[in-house]
Parts: structure tokens; sequence; C-alpha cells
């Protein structure tokens, strides 16, 4: 099959503004927060460290694997390591894919929390009991995440630069005002300079408990999409004189800046509107959608000019997730038009199968919180999977064909190139092992269960059958040969 790809982002800051876009995300505003809020300042530090040990390596990886095969991610594990090895890229597109079904009810959710804020309505709310019937068969929270995916839906159907370019040109600078104004309103409140305290103080003997380092590499990996496929897909539309480590090292500082913005909006607003610093903490342990959903619309109900400010604050997260769910979309486009699928065919198919496998997480939070573990954790495999990919074809082979243009230099740093690689097979292995341990230490008894909502069983039961399903449709059904263009 012939992939001519004639659809180019115009320029490389067109691109770093897409790649910001897939980046910044939910992971940053409802999450990123909780964690922070967690640990204070001693949360950074390791976080600050695994940008640079988990994430950007990936993302440069992913970059240049997408620039030189401009083919999606299951073309690309075919045509560089063989049909054997295709299930790799099936895993990790169908991974990305299995968010995505459920990310877009995320984006429901913030949807109509800016509704309701710019009505007015989310201040005469009992917030917990709303949530509670809000995601448990409610007609809405259908509604509301169908609007998503049809939004992503005609944005990419214009392709790159006609569709994900001018929405991401709007998108992410509106994102990064948005959560400016944020932080700047937090920053002004009376008491907030507790929580801005809170939010920079570095106790060091956090630093000696291993949770603290395990969730700053998750949320690292998860804020910044590496290892999702994202930046690969992406990247097929770069032109070839693209830079591979300085885009990826923009695309992953951009991400971190972003996220402290946000730190700085939401942080020094808990600590400064709740009774005392224990609350504050309270709140900031509730748990992502505890946080978010229920806290948050409380606090604001406490502040001055709150509906204007809550509005702010929901219309950055449904624009933080519409752009990544944007991302995810094209993903899921590219990978059928490799297979000869048309852009407008490939939309359809899409759409329709985000809102069928996306009502199940729509309707019950308990099936949401099952898909947010098993294919959150799958994205360490994912990652692993371009690890392997590297080592597959060779370091240095590696270095020659997809990073031609930085090939002197890394033939001098040969030594300090594979050490990173040798760093990051063991921070899989020790992250792998620390959720393993943590799921049966929830479910000592039923952790092979495979329908517990966090077990161990329920992990390797979906993961199996992805991969059987992975074996038999990229073996005997996807036989295909990828050209580039």
């Amino acid at each position: 099959m012939n992939n001519t790809n004639k659809d180019f982002f115009s320029s490389r800051w067109t691109f770093l503004i897409a790649a910001l876009g897939m980046a910044i995300g939910a992971g940053n505003i409802w999450r990123f927060p909780r964690l922070a809020g967690q640990y204070g300042g001693s949360f950074l530090i390791p976080w600050i460290i695994f940008l640079f040990l988990w994430s950007i390596p990936l993302i440069i990886v992913e970059f240049s694997i997408g620039k030189k095969l401009r083919l999606g991610v299951i073309g690309s594990f075919s045509k560089s390591l063989g049909k054997r090895y295709s299930w790799m890229g099936w895993f990790v597109a169908m991974c990305t894919i299995g968010i995505m079904f459920y990310y877009s009810v995320v984006c429901g959710w913030s949807l109509k929390y800016f509704t309701l804020s710019l009505t007015g309505n989310l201040t005469n709310l009992n917030h917990a009991e709303f949530w509670s019937n809000f995601t448990t068969g409610n007609f809405e929270s259908i509604l509301f995440f169908i609007v998503s995916i049809v939004i992503a839906c005609i944005v990419i159907l214009g392709g790159i630069s006609g569709g994900i370019e001018k929405a991401t040109k709007i998108l992410v600078p509106a994102l990064f005002v948005l959560i400016i104004i944020s932080a700047i309103r937090a920053l002004t409140l009376p008491g907030a300079g507790e929580g801005l305290y809170y939010f920079f103080r570095v106790n060091t003997d956090d630093l000696s408990n291993y949770k603290i380092w395990l969730e700053a590499l998750s949320q690292s990996a998860w804020s910044t999409g590496a290892g999702w496929g994202l930046i690969l897909t992406y990247s097929t539309y770069v032109k070839k004189q693209a830079n591979s480590i300085t885009n990826s090292m923009l695309t992953g500082l951009g991400n971190n800046l972003a996220s402290i913005f946000v730190g700085l909006a939401v942080i020094p607003t808990v600590f400064a509107l709740s009774p005392d610093a224990n609350s504050a903490k309270e709140a900031l342990a509730a748990g992502n959608q505890g946080l978010t959903f229920i806290y948050i619309p409380q606090l604001f109900n406490n502040m001055p000019l709150g509906d204007i400010f809550s509005s702010v604050f929901f219309l950055a997260l449904f624009v933080a997730s519409i752009s990544s769910l944007i991302a995810m979309f094209e993903l899921a486009n590219k990978t059928l038009m490799d297979y000869g699928l048309s852009r407008r065919v490939s939309v359809a198919v899409t759409g329709i199968s985000s809102i069928i496998f996306g009502i199940p997480s729509a309707l019950s939070l308990k099936f949401f919180n099952n898909q947010d573990w098993v294919w959150g954790i799958g994205l360490l495999l994912s990652g692993f999977f371009f690890i392997f990919f590297v080592l597959k074809i060779g370091v240095n082979n590696f270095i020659l064909q997809f990073l031609n243009e930085h090939k002197e230099y890394f033939k001098k740093h040969l030594s300090i190139l594979k050490v990173f690689i040798g760093i990051m097979i063991i921070e899989f292995l020790i992250m792998l092992t620390w959720w393993f341990f943590q799921s049966i230490n929830w479910y000592p008894s039923t952790w092979w269960y495979p329908f517990e909502e966090f077990s161990l069983g329920t992990c390797f039961f979906q993961w199996g059958l992805l991969i059987l399903l992975g074996l038999l449709v990229t073996n005997k059904i996807l036989k295909n040969k990828f050209k580039t263009n």
C-alpha cells in the first residue's frame, strides 16, 4: 500500500503548538494538583528528574520514528522490526485508543461543568450528590461526551493543516491564557501565601519515600504523553528538516511549565478558601475526580466572583482535554489510514467506535475507573515497547537510521545513551512491580479476579485479550505492505 503523505504542519511552531496541545491535558489539571498537593514541593524534584530520565527520551524515540517512517504505530513496528512484532505496535495503539474511549467522557464532564458555571447554576448544587447522579446512568453525561467526540471528529476531518493545526493554534494559546489568569487570581486571594509556600516547600525526609518517586514517574509518563504513540503520529506530518531533540525537549518542558501554572492556580486556591490547612490537604488528597468536580466547585462558592473564575477553570479543563482528545483521535485515524481507508471513512469509524465503547464509562464511574486503571498501567508496557524498538534495531543502527541529523553527537556520547536506556528499563520494571504489588495489597484474596475494579487480574485479563487479538489481526488479517513517501 502506498502511504503518500502530502499533509504537513506548516512550520516547526505549529507542530510544537499541536504537540503541546497533545501533552497538556486533563492529567495536568486534575491529576498533577492532587499529587503536588499530597506531597508538596518535594514532589517536584523527582517529577522533574523523570522528565529527563523517562519522558523526553521516549518522546525523542517516538518523534524520530514518525518523522522517518511516515507511518502510524502499527505500521512503524511492522516495517522496522518485522511483522512478528506488529502486535507490539497494535498494543501501543489500542492502549491509547482504550484511553481515548473514556477520556472523551472527561471532556464531556468538563464541558458540562463549564456550562453550569457559565449559567451560574454551579453554586446552587449539592456537589457530591450532583456528581454521584451525573456519573451513574445520567443521560446528560452521554450527551456531553458525544458532543466532545463530534468536536474532535470535525477537527481531524480537516486534516493537519486544515483541521488540527487551525484548532490547536486557537486552543493552546487560549489554554495558557486561562491557566495564567487562574493562577494570578489564586495568588491574590487572602491566605494564598500558605498554599504557595506548601507548593514549593521541599521536605528532604519525603525524598526517602519510594512512593513519591513512583508517583512522579507515573505522572510524568501520563502527563507528557510519552510512550502513547501520539508524538509518533503527529511527527509523521513534520517536514524532514525538523529537529527531533529540540522539538521533543520543548514539548516536555512546555508540558511541565503548564503543570506548574496549574499548581499555582489550584493549590493556593484550596488553601485560601479552606477552613484550615488540614482541610486543604484533605481536599487535595480527595482523588482526581473528587478534587476537580466536588471540592473545587465548593471552594469557588466561597470566592468573590466565583462563577466567573469557575467558568475559567472548567473552560481550561475542557480546552486541555479536547486538545489531547484530538491527538488520540488522529492516532486512531492514522492507523486506519495506513490500511487504505480515506480520512473521511476513518474519522467516521473512529467517532462511531468512540461512542459505542465510551458509553459504559459515561454510565458507570466504576467502569471508568477500571479502564483508567488498566490502560493507565498499560502505558508502561507501551513505553517499554518503544525501548524494545531501539534495542531490537540496535542503538548504533537506531542513531544512523532515525537520528541521522544527530549521529555525530550521539556517536561521541554513545555510552551515555546506553546508560539512559538501561535506566529506563529499570524504571519500567520497578514501576510495573510497584503497581502490581499495590493491586495485590488492595485485594489480597481476590487480586487475580478479572472483574475487580482495581485488581491485577483485570489488567492481565484485558491485556491478554488485547495481545491475542493483536496477534490475530496483525498476522492473519492485516497483510498490507507499508511504503513510506
